[in-house]
């Protein structure tokens, strides 16, 4: 099989806005102090989006490691609403996405190294694989939408893609 080589790219908020968030804490992010003085509030990381109809869950997602090379031949997405992806073990993960175009290709393809203090809102529409842990069996909060209608699409790539290198 002919597979399309997949390079990683670095988390950032620049090359990640297509596609969705990135939630972290860094010098941009608005915050301020409450409680007293007591905790510091990162406010409004993310367009949270349960769609219409839908409401907003909380979820814990356990993933399971995978380890170079990693063939990326189907993508999902949510028509309906926004998913985020917040990692709870500390350790780097995987993004892969593509736009919310009618069907994805493997040349719109992105791969992100996130970190494990990283995390990522998919928006509403937007291609992304299924959960790629690293290294270690990870936990990821995960919040979604439950509601009516089918908020899951997959597509089966023409050319699949592979990931060499996980770091």
């Amino acid at each position: 099989m002919n597979f399309r080589t997949l390079r990683i790219e670095p988390l950032t908020h620049s090359e990640f806005s297509p596609y969705g968030d990135v939630i972290e804490v860094h010098g941009a992010t608005q915050h301020f102090t409450i409680n007293d003085g007591n905790t510091e509030r990162y406010h409004d990381l993310a367009r949270l989006d349960p769609g219409p109809e839908g409401k907003v869950i909380v979820s814990i997602f356990r993933g399971q490691p995978h380890k170079a090379p990693i063939e990326i031949s189907m993508l999902e997405r949510h028509p309906l609403g926004s998913q985020t992806f917040m990692p709870l073990s500390g350790k780097p993960y995987l993004a892969v996405v593509a736009r919310p175009d009618a069907e994805p290709e493997i040349e719109a393809v992105r791969v992100f190294l996130c970190q494990g203090n990283q995390g990522v809102n998919y928006a509403a529409g937007v291609w992304h694989h299924p959960l790629l842990a690293l290294e270690v069996v990870c936990d990821f909060l995960v919040i979604d939408r439950s509601g009516p209608g089918n908020n899951c699409d997959f597509a089966r790539l023409v050319q699949p893609g592979l990931i060499i290198s996980s770091s």
